[in-house]
This record gives structure tokens, sequence and C-alpha cells, in this order.
């Protein structure tokens, strides 16, 4: 990240943006940026840092057009700008702003987990996901399965509190209990959780052997999950509790089930209509007939073909689709028709077919002779002289 980025950039504004959109900007990219959203990663930190120092300048009038005039140099040194960054009314503002976006004070943004809790008191414990995959049946009919989760869970032995044999937990030296601890980076003064007790206030003399001082254990647990008809692919169901156990007396998070519909053989689904493509015989297509069509529930429906059906013709069955979720009603099956030209003719067959193709008249294939009368048209418009 170079030091003399243009501050203009670094909020991604023109020049002569106004505050309205400086602090929009603003608001964007710290919320994208903010550490808790960033753990561990220095580069997302050093931006947010830049960020900071970017709006503290941009924001205030004064130090806009010292910078606009001067550029950075207007704050060093002494020069026009001098005295700029997150010191005196200025710091003041650019709290108020943090305490707007983040729910807490300049300093307390960073000592606060997502959840907004103490990071030494209770924590939520982390949600879960779980890919599920089903057939269309399933998702027609519903489908009940076991599914096994690993998860944390409170350690035993210890009680959850990291202690071997759950004894009793000591002051931490490094933050005197409070969980925190505070530094000065550059122009921030920043708050962190303690490196020491990771923010409990306390110290493990003697961590437990079975969790190794966590205060939790991975354990598979096994669980009956129903999966209610009509469900769509991408369809997410929350189970909630049944995620990774809370720290610290805090509550369990949630597990997701997120559901996948495999391909079918035979249906699309849209919705709550199923859709498939059904091959006729010539024969059948042209002198008309019924013809049996599956249905997603297993059973069989027929559809009336007229005499002359063409490739693409559309039959509606009513009822026969999906289920719908939450309901008793079904979709309907739109079925499409595919005229099949016969493959593989015996000498006999082709004989019959071309003594057949004799004696057609034109007004047997009308969509044949509509085109060819359209392509002589056009033939004979283009092949006119130019006009002079």
């Amino acid at each position: 990240m170079s030091a003399d980025r243009d501050y203009y950039e670094v909020l991604g504004v023109a020049r002569d943006a106004d505050a309205t959109t400086i602090k929009s900007a603003f608001r964007k990219l710290a919320m994208k940026l903010h550490p808790d959203q960033n753990p561990g990663c220095k580069v997302s930190e050093d931006k947010f840092k830049e960020l900071g120092e970017a709006y503290a300048v941009l924001s205030d009038p004064e130090k806009r057009a010292a910078y606009d005039r001067y550029g950075k140099a207007a704050f060093q040194g002494g020069g026009p700008g001098a005295g700029g960054g997150f010191h005196g009314a200025g710091a003041a503002d650019f709290s108020d702003l943090f305490n707007e976006i983040f729910g807490g004070g300049f300093e307390e943004m960073f000592s606060r987990g997502r959840g907004g809790g103490q990071r030494n008191g209770p924590a939520r414990g982390a949600d879960l996901r779980y890919d599920v995959e089903i057939t269309l049946e399933q998702a027609f009919r519903g489908n009940e399965r076991e599914i096994v989760v690993p998860r944390a869970q409170a350690c035993e032995p210890c009680k959850g509190s990291g202690s071997e044999g759950n004894a009793p937990l000591e002051t931490c030296a490094t933050c005197q209990g409070a969980g925190q601890v505070r530094a000065q980076q550059g122009m921030f003064r920043m708050v962190r959780t303690c490196p020491a007790c990771h923010g409990r206030g306390q110290s493990i003399k003697t961590p437990c052997r079975s969790c190794g001082g966590r205060g939790q254990t991975q354990k598979e647990r096994t669980l009956s999950v129903k999966i209610p008809a009509g469900v769509e692919d991408g369809t997410r169901i929350r189970l909630s509790g049944e995620g990774d156990a809370g720290v610290r007396g805090g509550p369990a998070g949630d597990l997701y089930l997120f559901l996948s519909v495999k391909p079918h053989a035979l249906f699309e689904r849209e919705g709550p209509d199923l859709y498939c493509r059904a091959p006729a015989p010539m024969v059948k297509a042209a002198l008309g007939g019924e013809m049996e069509i599956a249905t997603i529930d297993g059973e069989r429906t027929k559809i009336a073909i007229p005499a002359g059906a063409q490739t693409g013709r559309r039959f509606r069955v009513k009822g026969k689709g999906m289920t719908h979720l939450r309901g008793k009603d079904r979709g309907d099956l739109h079925v499409e028709l595919l005229v099949e030209t016969p493959v593989n003719l015996t000498a006999k067959q082709k004989k019959l077919l071309e003594e057949f193709a004799k004696d057609c008249s034109e007004e047997a294939h009308p969509q044949t002779q509509g085109f060819f009368d359209s392509m002589k048209k056009f033939f004979d418009a283009n092949s006119e002289p130019p006009a002079r």
C-alpha cells in the first residue's frame, strides 16, 4: 500500500465530491475494512487506518482546502494545515461518526465483537452450515433424514472453563482483568483483545488436559431433519441452537441447512410448475392419438394429440406439478411435443414413404410450402436490376 495514495482515491470519490458523498463513501468502506470484519488481516488493518486518515482530512472544510492546495505536505512539519489527524475537535467529530456506524464509541468499537457483547463476557457460539442434496421426488414429497454434524461443545471434564479439574481462574496479569489492552498506532488509539487471556480477563494456571484449555471439544451429533414438501433448490433451513456451543456460558449458535436439488432425467422445474419434452412418432403426430406421460408423483396421465401436431406444441396437465411449500395445492405439468422422424427404415418402409410423398399435395405441408414461397419472393426481389 503506497503512502502517497491520494485521499480522494482512498475514498473512491471525485475531487469535487460534496460532504454527503464523502461521508457515504467512508461509511461503506469502513464497514468493509473494519478490523472485526477482517480479523488478523494486516492489509485490511492498514487500509482501514489509511481510510480514517483520508476521511479526517476531507470531512473538515479547512483541512480539505489545505490538502487541495498543498497535498499531504500541508500536515507535515508545521505546514499550513499542520495539526491535522484525530486530535482535538476533529477527533470528536470522527468518533461521532464511528458511533453512528458501529453503535459504539471510537475506542469501544475495537473492543466489541460483531455480536455487540464485551469480549470477556459470554459469547454466542458460531453458526454452522451443512449442505444437503435431495432428489426432485424428495422435494415433491418432503423428506426426513439423519445427518451427522461435527460441532464444538463444552468440555465435560472442566465444565467449559478450560481449567484442569474446573479449578478457579486467576486474574490476567497482562490486562489486570479488563480483557483488553490499549495501544497507540500512529493516529489511532486502539483497544484490542488481550493476547494473553483472549479477552477473558482471567488466566488458566493449569490448562485442562482434555481440551487443552480451550473449554470446548469437537464432537459429532446426529440430528433427525425434516425437509418440508415443496422446497426449492437453494432453500435454507435454520435449526436454532444446533450450532457450536457458546463460550463462557453464552448461547449456542444455529445450524443452517442449505438444500440443493439434483437435476432430473425427465423434468425441469420453474417454481411450482414442471416441464418436460415428450417425443411422439411422426405417424401419431400426423394422425393424432393419445400419449401416456409419467408424473412426478409416480403416476401416469394421458394427453390427447390432435392430428397434424407439430414439434413445439405444448400441453398443460393441471395439478400435476410440484407441491406448493406450506400448502396443499400443486403446480402444473407442461409437456412440449417433439415430433420424431423415423430412422433405420427397411426397404419396404422406404418404398411406402416414397409412395406417400408422391401422393401428397402441397396442402399436406403448409409450413414447408410457406417457407419456400417466402424464399422465392426473397430471391426474386434481390435478382431485379438496380434502379438507375
